[in-house]
């Protein structure tokens, strides 16, 4: 009866009008009642009154005044100058923009296609928040789903290279090219500093390679491959080579003999790939490559202005344990039962800091899986019509090309051509101004060719419209499409045509109907936890909503289907969401100008420094290269300073978290002449907003060093405080946590930088951004402004909250993590908080009493996890090992909270029943937890533990309504590191576990 009468009260609660935080007059009858502030923070007034009166406050200005310094606090006119539109207002102003981008038909290739999105694909997976909304899958039994879809893409991945293993994606294909070459650089024994980029390699590469490369103080050679490495001076010093197969003109060459002859010296092989054309080309694992990687959006993924893409990135066997980025790997429950997980989690950059050898972060998990699905729909027989199909449209397109007179530079390709025009057009100009009139863009590659690339969204019409255009510029008769023949035979070279099979997985080779493919999707999505589900509390990852609203204008084609490298003119909406989004970004931050350019927080970081850099390099003072960092920084702040070429010099922390600002003096006098920046995360890690934040920064500034402020936690700041204020000259935002970009179960993240004035000319370049003057930096990612498509998300997220919704969002944080932090304190240790006794929107709860009870913080996560109580468990053993950093955001309303807190202090009366003897230590509901559906199956004589199936399943009241079973139990994490298998299971393993 009790839970009935608790379901009754909620669904009473759930009839009454939700009333907003806060509104400033009564609403005429004439505003839109589709407004987006009271949709998106999860309480009300009255709620938030209640949590007010439970913290003995009477006002929120009177709450936040003891949460904020006041020294630090900022007029909230800037951000309030951000007008509110409603949700109807937003999708009207998203469609106005979008009518300015013009849906030209892009053949300018470069690594970016129009993918074909499967509307399976795209329904069930891009645009279903079972599969956006869940996070990294750090607690692997709610995330046995995503976790099979990875596997299915790195299996994907390596079986089309042949190579050994493969990770769970990177960022984009010129940042896996850049972890590539540090590979090669630190793999070396003798550490070789010249690194050979072939000529044939993509401009937007080259460019991000030449960023990483002055850090590492690796030296980049970039001419012909072969010819540079029959020169002594190179020979003498290779680390490694990269080559593109197919390159950027088109053609497919022959790497062996170069493969052998670097390999002769010492060095590594890195090739840049395309995944389609690997089903009908020789395998770079065949003729000697060590690292491939490349870009897997041609695998569904739609081109969205430049991103977000998953890049792939494949090794040998013996780079297996250097690899950058997420690797899920196979391992086993508790009950024996296979299962996985994230692989080799001592990689990661919170345990390695300043020795992570990577600052590799955040991958693209969503995209991976769309691509995997793609492969997975389609299947190696799929895959082997489609890359045919593409590869006989553009024979076509050269035969024809070639009876109007013009000459092509390769005589081998897959999909793409280098047209010479001169004999026929004369310059390229005529050819470029044919395309344009036909609403189409081809590459210009300089004033006598032109580039052309196809992929599957070209069809029979296309086709004929592009021969045209070639047949305009050289005043010839136009062609039909009944003139056109099929050709006889590849354009591939012999030697270099594929043989071996692949994809041979059962999974590649059964679910190719929609409705096979629709449960299969499905399938894995009820595997794990998202916010579908309940509150996902993660300290500093920020796991609030990820609207609908906001996402809708994503996959419109006239945002999704645009080309980076479009020409400005084209582009015209995407550049007033882009121009409107840094404006509201530097209001925000109260800094003078932004970058979008960063794909990730951990990118944004390394950005954020190379800025700093270069700003010391133009004063002559190159040689600074200390980075100062505290010990409650964010996790991946020293190693992104090694990626950026600094050296590491830890800060003490106080007992009570705060900044040792004597230590701080101390370290930065001692390195004054060669201090080049101090990270600092704001509020801490652990918390709080520390009073002596301006203080730091002017001891740094004293000591001619640049400050750079990680705003991971931005989300407790907006309208309060900011940045600038405290006194930072560069700060990175993560949109995927303050501004609501969705999780994608471990990507994307966008990580952009906002910087002082003295330091905007130094803000991130690329080849194919125009009117950003000469900055001193290029480029740190594939595509011009990154990500550009999932801006979108925060643009809308930013203009529907308006300022007043912004700085309630933020007010609201730090309302629902106090008052959590008071529900909680009575039962476990609150490790920091200010003098006031207020933490800031997280907070920190130490479990090292437990210890000696033989429970760690393993066991209350596995015990709270979705299967027993029905809640992902908060960040565990980060920042400090033995505790919980928890993060309520604004989103969540005041019933999430209290059945969080109800769990949470339920689960400590569990613990207290171990610690006083009434359960065993190494048989209890925490050490024996999860306990999924095989667990409470068991029968009478299997059911060997001290408490009742109805206690491991339904702790709590409100879970006989609310239940969520995963399939395994606690996953042996120590089994699979030492058992590393990084692919599917093959076809003998699934026959012996039958």
């Amino acid at each position: 009866m009790s839970s009935v009468r608790s379901s009754v009260r909620r669904i009473s609660k759930s009839l009454v009008t939700r009333r907003p935080f806060a509104t400033a007059k009564t609403p005429s009858i004439f505003s839109p009642l589709d407004t987006f502030s009271p949709r998106h923070i999860g309480p009300d007034a009255h709620e938030a009154s209640s949590m007010l009166t439970t913290l003995g406050f009477d006002s929120m200005d009177k709450f936040v005044a003891e949460a904020v310094p006041s020294k630090i606090r900022v007029s909230t006119a800037s951000v309030n100058s951000i007008p509110a539109l409603s949700e109807s207002e937003l999708h009207a102003r998203a469609q106005e923009l979008a009518g300015q981008n013009k849906p030209f038909k892009s053949y300018i290739g470069m690594g970016y296609h129009c993918a074909v999105v499967p509307p399976v694909i795209l329904r069930n997976v891009m645009e279903n928040p079972e599969w956006y909304t869940p996070y990294t899958p750090y607690q692997p039994e709610i995330a046995q789903g995503r976790l099979e879809s990875l596997i299915n893409y790195q299996t994907m991945v390596t079986s089309l290279t042949s190579m050994d293993i493969s990770n769970a994606s990177l960022l984009d294909e010129a940042t896996a090219a850049a972890e590539g070459m540090v590979m090669a650089f630190i793999s070396g024994a003798q550490k070789k500093r010249t690194f050979l980029v072939d000529s044939g390699v993509l401009p937007q590469t080259l460019a991000v390679l030449r960023t990483r490369a002055k850090s590492f103080g690796i030296h980049i050679v970039f001419r012909d491959a072969m010819e540079a490495l029959s020169e002594p001076t190179v020979q003498s010093d290779i680390c490694g080579v990269l080559v593109q197969y197919p390159d950027v003109d088109g053609h497919i060459k022959d790497f062996s003999h170069l493969a052998q002859s670097v390999h002769s010296l010492g060095g590594l092989v890195v090739c840049a790939t395309d995944l389609l054309a690997l089903t009908t080309l020789k395998p770079p694992g065949e003729w000697g490559a060590d690292i491939v990687f490349g870009n897997s959006a041609r695998f569904g993924v739609p081109a969205g202005y430049g991103g977000p893409h998953g890049a792939f990135f494949a090794v040998t066997d013996k780079l297996k344990r250097k690899m950058p980025g997420r690797l899920i790997g196979r391992s086993r429950d508790s009950t024996g039962k296979p299962a996985y997980r994230l692989a080799l989690q001592t990689r990661e950059q919170h345990i390695r800091r300043e020795k992570a050898t990577s600052n590799i972060c955040t991958s693209q998990a969503l995209l991976a899986n769309m691509a995997a699905m793609y492969a997975v729909y389609h299947g190696p027989t799929g895959l082997k019509q489609i890359a045919d199909k593409v590869h006989a449209f553009t024979q076509v397109l050269l035969k024809s090309v070639q009876a109007f007179g013009y000459k092509a530079a390769n005589d081998s390709f897959f999909d793409t051509l280098t047209i010479d025009v001169t004999s026929v057009a004369g310059t390229a100009d005529a050819v470029h101004s044919a395309s344009i009139a036909a609403g189409i863009n081809l590459r210009r590659v300089n004033e006598k060719s032109v580039g052309v690339t196809l992929d599957e969204s070209v069809t029979p019409s296309d086709l004929v419209a592009l021969i045209n255009v070639f047949a305009s510029a050289a005043s010839k008769s136009p062609v039909s499409l009944s003139s056109l023949s099929a050709p006889e035979s590849p354009a591939i070279p012999s030697a270099l045509q594929r043989t071996s099979d692949y994809l041979l997985h059962p999974v590649f080779n059964k679910h190719h109907s929609e409705t096979e493919m629709l449960r299969y999707i499905h399938h894995l999505a009820s595997k794990d936890i998202g916010l579908v589900h309940s509150m996902i509390p993660l300290g500093s990852c920020t796991m609030k909503l990820n609207s609908t609203s906001s996402m809708i204008p994503l996959t419109w084609p006239e945002f999704s289907a645009v080309h980076p490298f479009a020409p400005y003119d084209q582009v015209n909406g995407y550049h007033v969401v882009i121009k409107e989004l840094e404006e509201d970004l530097c209001k925000i931050t109260g800094f003078h100008s932004a970058s979008l350019q960063p794909n990730s927080g951990a990118a944004g970081e390394y950005a954020g420094l190379c800025v700093i850099r270069a700003y010391h390099e133009s004063r002559g003072e190159a040689d600074r290269d200390i980075c100062l960092i505290p010990l409650s920084a964010h996790g991946t702040n020293p190693a992104s300073a090694v990626m950026a070429g600094l050296k590491v010099v830890s800060v003490k922390v106080l007992a009570d978290g705060n900044l040792d600002l004597e230590d701080l003096k101390t370290k930065a006098e001692k390195h004054k002449d060669k201090l080049a920046a101090f990270m600092i995360t704001y509020p801490s890690t652990f918390g709080v907003f520390e009073h002596g934040v301006q203080d730091a920064c002017k001891i740094i500034h004293d000591n001619g060093g640049q400050v750079y402020l990680d705003g991971a936690n931005l989300n407790a700041q907006i309208g309060l405080t900011n940045p600038a204020t405290c006194g930072g000259d560069v700060c990175h935002m993560n949109l995927h946590k303050t501004f609501a970009i969705p999780h994608g179960g471990g990507g994307p993240g966008v990580g952009p930088i906002c910087a002082a004035e003295h330091l905007a000319p130094f803000l991130p370049s690329h080849p194919f951004m125009h009117d950003v003057g000469n900055r001193a930096m290029n480029a740190v990612s594939a595509a011009p402004f990154g990500s550009a498509s999932i801006h979108l998300i925060s643009w809308a997220y930013i203009k529907m909250l308006g300022g007043e919704g912004l700085i309630n969002s933020s007010k609201i944080a730090l309302l629902n993590a106090n008052y959590m932090a008071s529900r909680l304190s009575s039962h476990y240790t609150l490790r920091y908080k200010n003098e006031n006794g207020k933490v800031a929107h997280e907070l920190l709860i130490d479990l090292a009493e437990f210890e000696k009870s033989g429970l760690k913080v393993t066991d209350f996560a596995k015990r709270l996890q979705g299967q027993d109580y029905g809640f992902h468990p908060p960040t565990c053993s980060w920042p400090i090992s033995t505790c919980m950093l928890i993060e309520p955001t604004e989103s969540e309303t005041l019933e999430e909270i209290d059945r969080f807190c109800d769990a949470m202090i339920q689960i400590r009366k569990e613990a207290e029943d171990i610690i006083t003897g009434k359960q065993p230590k190494d048989n209890n509901l925490l050490k024996n937890a999860p306990h999924p559906p095989s667990v409470i199956a068991l029968s009478e004589e299997e059911w060997n533990r001290p408490y009742s199936r109805q206690t491991a399943a339904y702790p709590l009241p409100w879970l006989q309504e609310k239940k969520f079973w995963p399939t395994v139990s606690r996953i042996d994490d120590a089994y699979g590191d030492l058992n590393l298998i990084c692919d599917c299971p093959s076809v003998e393993e699934l026959a012996s576990s039958a």
